[in-house]
């Protein structure tokens, strides 16, 4: 889109990967410390020698990293969690054929320090909700897996354990959902779990040594705020383009980060607080706080993508829909911190088919691109192709309309006046039969209830709530169907730089 074009750096294709290469050799990345803290969090843990080897390729000024990121929902959350990984996994692998003078790798950064626990405690299998209820606070990744969680699974298991994996599925969520684990490492374990032999590394940024690389932009904007000015003009001209912004920014973009706290930083009068506690401190007291505990700083949307970036040799960052437009509101924010701004690209999306559905399907004689219409649409094309009577009233319609236009041109040559009466009664008419046409309809859509009861289940299972499937359901009822096969199935048919929706029917 030609408007958007100024808010971002480059092309999602070859050239504007190799473009973003180019800048990302001449930025600083401390290469021996992020080894060094991905050695630490990956030491005891059992992982493939593709991730290893892929962590120490990191060393070398020739490998990069492809990023995606998500928050820590309980058990991965909706689909477009692992259908992100797997997209970054796809397009580092595609890279590494490609451009073979570099090295591509593909990395997972957990977005740890959120705090936003609704939108994160609950997830979807097969249809039914469940949710975690805790009265833990703070970052949701620092809270502590309890009872309630681990009771949770075992719910899913009562309702998985029926299907061919089901059994391994919750075994998996078991070993790494343990009582008294954190969530950020539960999060960790399950996802190297899964992707482990795609080489997949998954980064805990929440992070002493690593948030001490973002030291000067942290105190900049603790003191100068002016991270605040220059995404509150991008945001103005992304307006005035005629798009909508999806963040705001703080006059100060960090919060305080302790334990179970995870509160705004505010300053007035020199003085700085965190909201709803009792926490204040001078100027020099937050800085000197900055210095010796830079893990108490933890960064809001404004500045994660620049601590992102700042700690890792990336060149494409891998997000949905409202992700990749808030990232347009940053690119000046990175020209400013001269920090590389890395090639945006939309993340995947699929549509899971199962055999079942798509026998459903086939037996209402549509097609699967045909479900995408609304129960109302495909209503009408199987009535309109099954009925017994001739539901189509148009000829009629036509017929009325040439002979009110006879009655229009003798009442007309009697008497102008007559001409609107005459046009009213047309329009009267035409109306009372597309009525009578729609009646028809309805009554012929009575006698294939059945069909509706049969779209109606369908596209429940295909468009829960009508809306994506990808958005709300886990991917626990899948891997129940089908095991390992479903994430390699999801490898084998994820893009690369295309941007294209994908319907991946079982067959």
């Amino acid at each position: 889109m030609p408007a958007l074009k100024p808010f971002f750096e480059h092309q999602v294709s070859v050239s504007g990967i190799r473009n973003a290469i180019e800048e990302r050799k001449q930025f600083k990345t401390n290469r021996a410390l992020l080894v060094a803290e991905l050695e630490k969090q990956y030491a005891g843990i059992e992982t493939s020698e593709k991730t290893l080897n892929n962590i120490h390729a990191l060393m070398s000024e020739d490998t990069f990293t492809i990023t995606t990121a998500h928050q820590n929902n309980i058990f991965t959350g909706p689909l477009y969690f692992i259908y992100k990984i797997l997209h970054a996994i796809k397009l580092a692998d595609h890279l590494n054929t490609i451009i073979p003078e570099h090295k591509f790798v593909p990395l997972f950064y957990i977005g740890s320090e959120d705090a936003d626990l609704e939108e994160l405690n609950h997830i979807s299998v097969d249809g039914k909700k469940m949710v975690w209820e805790t009265s833990q606070s703070g970052a949701v990744g620092r809270m502590n897996i309890d009872k309630k969680m681990t009771a949770l699974i075992d719910e899913m298991h009562g309702q998985l354990a029926v299907l061919p994996h089901g059994d391994e599925i919750i075994s998996l969520l078991r070993k790494c959902y343990r009582e008294g684990e954190t969530i950020q490492n539960a999060t960790f374990y399950f996802v190297n779990y899964l992707f482990k032999e795609y080489g997949l590394i998954v980064l805990l940024p929440d992070n002493t040594s690593l948030k001490r690389e973002m030291k000067k932009i942290f105190e900049d904007d603790l003191v100068n705020r002016g991270a605040a000015a220059i995404v509150e003009k991008s945001t103005e001209k992304i307006t005035e383009a005629g798009y909508k912004v999806q963040a705001h920014p703080r006059d100060i973009n960090l919060f305080y980060l302790k334990d179970d706290l995870r509160e705004r930083i505010v300053e007035k009068d020199g003085v700085y607080t965190v909201l709803n506690t009792d926490l204040k401190y001078s100027r020099d007291e937050i800085l000197e706080l900055l210095d010796t505990h830079p893990e108490y700083f933890s960064p809001n949307v404004i500045l994660r993508g620049l601590y992102q970036e700042t700690i890792l040799p990336n060149i494409a960052f891998i997000g949905g829909g409202g992700e990749t437009a808030y990232w347009l509101q940053l690119k000046d924010l990175f020209e400013y911190y001269q920090t590389p701004f890395p090639v945006l690209v939309l993340r995947n999306s699929f549509l899971m088919v199962t055999s079942k559905e798509a026998a459903k399907i086939a037996k209402l004689g549509l097609g699967i691109d045909e479900i995408f219409n609304s129960e109302h649409e495909l209503m009408n094309r199987i009535v309109k192709r099954e009925r017994e009577h001739d539901l189509n009233l148009q000829n009629q319609l036509e017929s009325i309309s040439a002979l009110y236009e006879q009655l229009q041109k003798k009442a007309s040559a009697i008497d102008k006046t007559l001409d609107k009466h005459v046009s009213a009664l047309k329009e009267k008419a035409m109306h009372k039969i597309v009525e009578l046409e729609k009646k028809m309809l309805r009554a012929e859509k009575r006698k294939f209830q059945a069909h509706q009861n049969q779209i109606q289940s369908i596209r429940n299972h295909l468009f829960p709530g009508d809306g994506l499937q990808e958005r709300k359901e886990n991917l626990s009822y899948f891997y129940a169907l089908w095991g390992c096969d479903f994430i390699k199935a999801l490898y084998n048919h994820s893009l690369a730089l295309e941007q294209e929706f994908v319907v991946l029917c079982e067959v």
